[in-house]
């Protein structure tokens, strides 16, 4: 692995654009931006209201002077359906469906075509038999949105406002300018009940998993975090479902790696929305199951780096450095921590200097104190000496005289 920032592998990559859900135009961990995230309680779940049809030449004369005498006549009608209130979601029927009853409910899995294109008519793409689970945001959130007012067999007009399509970055696949409105003709052709996780053979539950991860990793792209958090959630929750059904070790390993992976990719994007404890609560459970899995160590490193913990970060780091040595982007988020915690302690030193009272400065002034001391010490000894010198002079000379 060369560069530890890129949480997801160059298969993740190739397989979310062969499967057209890929419109993201950065690096998978240097995206950013802020995404709104519509309420249940936000959509109208109210039909369009019927036009009028009165008024026409069946109608008699008395029915008509009664309609014309009627003190407050009845409004035009309006053909668009303002979807959330906002005149940025609108949706006009085209051909009706089957009645309320047939509408899909959130969580079920359904197929519509879909016809897209450019605020001026430009076609963007055409697809047949498009299919995904309402809600889990598998699709741009128009589609989320509006499908879930559509009646079975149902041909609708939708008009998006770009916060509901593919914002501020536009897309590469589907090529989308940014900032674009769209305008959306859907066919609403079934819908059904998701499965049973529990009797999902191995295989295709992998499978599924790795979908919704994928569909994660392309929220992360356009810098979607909160989005992407959503779709590794409904990732794990398959992978962590539990089985009626045989499975191999293999196939165990398999979800267990597809685990980690979301693990790690909800971890990068808690990071992004500076949720901290949840990240690292993601990174813990990540290495639960793989302990030495350098990306969680990692990641675990720059959020106890984050949190201030500078040591502990410092210790995770120098793990993964050991598991791998070259790694470039760990020598340089571990020499930085080095470099803070040193800067950090020196601070808490000085700090605990300035509450003792500067013992520094006490130390000097005892030094100065203790040479002063000595330096009378010396004096004293030096006259001392000098003086018993003379006495033994006087003494000598005295001793000479009496012989002489």
């Amino acid at each position: 692995m060369t560069e530890i920032e890129e949480s997801m592998d160059s298969s993740d990559s190739h397989d979310s654009a062969t499967s057209g859900k890929k419109s993201g135009r950065t690096s998978l961990l240097d995206s950013g931006e802020d995404f709104e995230i519509l309420n249940e309680e936000d959509i109208d779940d109210e039909p369009p209201p019927l036009e009028d049809a009165g008024g026409g030449k069946g109608k008699n004369t008395d029915e008509k002077t009664n309609a014309d005498t009627d003190s407050d006549p009845p409004g035009p009608v309006e053909e668009w359906l303002d979807v959330l209130g906002n005149d940025q979601l609108k949706k006009k029927v085209l051909e009706e469906g089957k009645g309320r009853d047939s509408r899909p409910q959130k969580g079920q899995n359904v197929k519509i075509n879909l016809k897209t294109c450019l605020s001026d008519g430009t076609l963007v793409e055409e697809q047949s038999d498009l299919s995904f689970t309402l809600g889990d945001g598998d699709v741009i959130q128009a589609l989320d949105l509006t499908v879930m007012l559509m009646e079975m067999g149902e041909k609708a007009l939708v008009q998006a406002n770009a916060k509901y399509a593919y914002g501020e970055r536009g897309s590469l696949e589907p090529e989308v300018p940014p900032n674009e409105e769209l305008s959306l003709e859907v066919e609403l052709l079934e819908a059904s009940d998701a499965p049973d996780l529990e009797l999902l053979p191995p295989a295709e539950k992998t499978a599924l998993a790795i979908h919704k991860r994928e569909r994660g990793n392309v929220h992360y792209q356009r810098g979607d975090y909160a989005f992407a958090v959503n779709s590794y959630s409904i990732a794990l929750t398959i992978t962590e479902s539990s089985s009626k059904v045989d499975i191999t070790p293999e196939e165990e390993s398999e979800l267990m790696d597809v685990r980690v992976k979301c693990l790690n990719n909800m971890a990068a994007s808690q990071l992004k929305l500076d949720h901290y404890d949840a990240a690292l609560k993601s990174c813990v459970s990540a290495l639960e199951h793989q302990p030495d899995n350098i990306k969680a160590l990692f990641r675990m490193g720059k959020v106890l780096a984050l949190q201030g913990e500078y040591a502990e970060a410092i210790q995770t780091l120098r793990k993964a450095l050991k598991l791998e040595p070259s790694n470039k982007t760990i020598h340089a988020e571990l020499s930085k921590l080095v470099k803070k915690n040193s800067e950090q302690r020196g601070a808490e030193q000085a700090l605990y200097k300035k509450m003792l009272g500067n013992p520094a400065s006490s130390s000097s002034s005892s030094s100065q104190k203790h040479r002063a001391k000595s330096s009378w010490g010396l004096s004293w000894k030096w006259l001392f000496g000098a003086t018993a010198v003379a006495l033994g002079g006087v003494a000598l000379s005295v001793v000479i005289a009496a012989r002489n």
